[in-house]
């Protein structure tokens, strides 16, 4: 396995409906590298965004999606999805709040 720093875990915030529903219950939603685990993604989320506290982190692996492009077929590459969970106590994270 790579050495992959904290802040190499998280790559991007997911933006969607369902994910903004999720943020009324503190649980925030990042694509993240495909080789991290769960203890990587609490740490790097409790160092990177200041007064959070994860309780809990739920992972998924998103294979890519069958793409044509004449008579060449391949795939997009593969992402990893993370759900976030915060505890009461903990503060809310900053990028999301504009949203």
């Amino acid at each position: 396995m790579a050495n992959i720093q904290y802040y190499d875990v998280i790559l991007k915030p997911v933006v969607t409906e369902k994910s903004m529903g999720l943020m009324a219950d503190k649980k925030y939603t990042f694509y993240v590298h495909t080789d991290a685990n769960k203890s990587m993604i609490k740490e790097a989320v409790e160092k990177m965004f200041e007064g959070t506290k994860v309780a809990k982190v739920n992972t998924m692996n998103l294979p890519g999606k069958k793409r044509r492009r004449g008579a060449v077929t391949g795939r997009t590459a593969a992402r990893k999805k993370a759900i976030v969970q915060l505890t009461e106590d903990s503060a809310d994270i900053e990028i999301f709040s504009g949203l």
